[in-house]
């Protein structure tokens, strides 16, 4: 009947469209702009004999014996279940993008056009959204609004989860008690944020960055300013860095240095007054 979903495997293709095994008295054929929705959309390249497609039918009969089908409408009707399933599991789905429209761009999942702001394309500012025609890029779903037609997606989640295991695994090379050199990256109030090695950042509180107490991290440092600093903890992904541990190490050493000296010159004075004494 017209209107009902069907399956079928694909037979035969050419670029009018292609032929559908259904498993009935009739075959069913499907015309190439009723594949999808996505101008780019080449059936050539797309479909392949032996592939299983799920179609709806729009006649019983086309005038040579054929039912005619339709894979875009099948995909509007069960699609956006689809849609509304994978933004509830946060599914990562693969999209080529085909065009820049204002503020983002465009896509297609499911045959079904979807956009994509420029706020979601990346973890920066995008100024312009036409260079990323023509790249396949992983999203998750968004927004999914049937009664409207619009499907949201953004890339934003999955770079950002990207990174974020990214510095995890060089977070995780890192060691407590180290001593490593960093670029004093940003000032703030409470301190001062490091870029370590491999971009990794790290927070040199402002109590840890003299012996004396100082009002605002710019009395000791400047942005851009390369310092040796010793890791005092990580946990959570966060590094906490003080340059103070360091000079009261080297003060340290210094004394000990200064300590041994005089009791080795105190020894060695003793011996030669010991000497003094000696008739030989």
């Amino acid at each position: 009947r017209v209107g009902d979903i069907v399956k079928g495997t694909v037979i035969s293709v050419d670029e009018n469209g292609a032929v559908i095994d259904l498993n009935y008295y009739a075959p069913g054929f499907i015309a190439v702009d009723e594949f999808s929705d996505n101008p780019d959309f080449s059936i050539e390249e797309e479909v392949k004999v032996g592939d299983e497609v799920t179609a709806a039918v729009v006649a019983t009969d086309d005038g040579a014996g054929n039912i005619v089908l339709s894979k875009k409408q099948a995909s509007h009707e069960t699609a956006w279940e689809k849609f509304r399933e994978w933004k509830a599991e946060g599914k990562r789905v693969s999209v080529k993008i085909a065009e820049a429209v204002n503020a983002g761009v465009v896509c297609y999942l499911e045959g079904i056009r979807a956009f994509i702001p420029a706020s979601k394309l990346a973890l920066h500012y995008v100024e312009n959204p036409a260079e990323y025609v023509g790249q396949t890029m992983d999203a998750v779903v968004i927004t999914v609004d049937e009664e409207n037609g619009k499907l949201v997606l953004s890339c934003r989640e999955i770079l950002q989860e990207k990174l974020d295991e990214q510095r995890s695994e060089q977070v995780n090379r890192l060691s407590v008690g180290s001593i490593v050199n960093g670029k004093v990256e940003s000032l703030k109030d409470y301190g001062a944020f490091v870029k370590l090695a491999d971009g990794i950042d790290g927070l040199l509180h402002i109590s840890q960055i003299s012996t004396q107490r100082i009002k605002h991290p710019g009395a000791v440092l400047k942005e851009g300013q390369t310092v040796k600093v010793k890791i005092l903890s990580i946990a959570d992904g966060k590094i906490s860095l003080s340059m103070k541990a360091l000079i009261e190490q080297e003060t340290e050493e210094e004394e000990h240095e200064t300590f041994d000296y005089k009791e080795t010159a105190a020894a060695t004075t003793g011996l030669g007054d010991l000497l003094k004494g000696l008739k030989l």
